[in-house]
């Protein structure tokens, strides 16, 4: 494995705060990687930590200690650490980063595996909803299915807790999320129209999303505009997944059943999701695992590592920021 590999196996594996030199240790004691002849191999793991941040990746978090020093963790284990202790303190990167202007030559689905990813390192089950499998031949499909769509499960630490939720409202034990992907906007034309298929296809969910590979930097204040006044959610995508960012968040809305309905009865993929949803929701203690597998299993395939990434991007020609 890379060195960022065997530093983000060792914060799964840790699954706590933890400072740079017991990541570095963790990583000789498990020979997860061969730091050779380096002078300095703390120091790099450090400086590595440092560019997780830096560059906005969200899969790494840090908080800043007495004294000026940092402990870092994974984003995904956050519920394993007491809230006492990660209130207010959390650091993330948050300035935009510029993609490299080149010849755009891969699909828009060939995003799809990019958005996964990134939904997956936040707790977000995704599957891709394919409008040209549905019934019918209606050409204005895409107006009302969605590109992707993605569940998360309020993840409560207690059976009790969780039992207790459930028994009162089981609709707040989730939350469904629409997403309407692009490959790039560069103009107000080209904002509008997906902005509002985004509206269109997304008025059954909780959440709905306009996702881009590309923003144009001069549609900033119109893409507030509409989305302080629709409510639909932006996320630029980057070619390191975990490097995304939601430029505007999506403002919450109670689902609208009878739309699902709808979907389910034109799509068998989106029926699909739908039950697979249900079989986790309702799935006894002894069975949930089991639920919670096959549910993995039904939706978008997303990247083990930094690896698979890099050579997936090369291989559909998807510009990074290396380039």
């Amino acid at each position: 494995m890379t060195i960022k590999e065997a530093i983000l196996k060792s914060l799964d594996e840790i699954n706590d705060l933890t400072t740079y030199m017991d990541i570095y240790n963790h990583i000789v004691k498990n020979n997860y990687y061969d730091f050779g002849t380096a002078k300095t191999p703390a120091s790099t793991i450090s400086a590595l930590l440092g560019d997780f941040i830096r560059n906005g990746d969200t899969r790494v978090k840090r908080i800043k200690q007495e004294g000026g020093t940092y402990s870092y963790y994974l984003t995904k284990n956050e519920q394993n650490i007491g809230i006492d202790i990660l209130s207010g303190a959390t650091e993330t990167q948050t300035t935009k980063v510029t993609k490299v202007d080149k010849a755009k030559t891969f699909d828009e689905r060939d995003l799809h595996k990019l958005l996964s990813s990134y939904l997956k390192n936040t707790g977000t089950y995704s599957k891709t909803i394919f409008h040209e499998q549905s019934n019918g031949k209606d050409n204005n499909q895409i107006w009302t299915h969605p590109d992707m769509v993605g569940i998360k499960f309020l993840n409560l630490q207690t059976k009790a807790s969780q039992n207790f939720l459930k028994s009162i409202n089981r609709v707040d034990t989730f939350k469904m999320s629409s997403y309407e992907l692009k490959k790039e906007i560069n103009s107000d034309s080209e904002l509008k129209k997906a902005f509002f298929q985004a509206v269109s296809n997304s008025s059954w969910a909780n959440y709905g999303y306009l996702v881009a590979f590309e923003f144009s930097d001069s549609l900033n204040e119109e893409m507030a505009r509409l989305n302080q006044s629709f409510g639909i959610g932006i996320i630029e995508l980057n070619a390191n997944p975990y490097q995304s960012k939601i430029l505007f968040p999506a403002v919450y809305r109670d689902l609208d059943f009878k739309t699902i309905d709808k979907l389910c009865k034109i799509n068998k993929e989106f029926e699909k999701f739908i039950e697979q949803t249900e079989k986790l929701m309702t799935a006894s203690e002894k069975y949930v695992s089991g639920a919670e597998k096959e549910l993995d299993e039904f939706c978008d395939e997303y990247f083990a590592n930094d690896t698979e990434v890099e050579k997936y991007c090369k291989e559909k020609h998807i510009p990074t920021e290396q380039e």
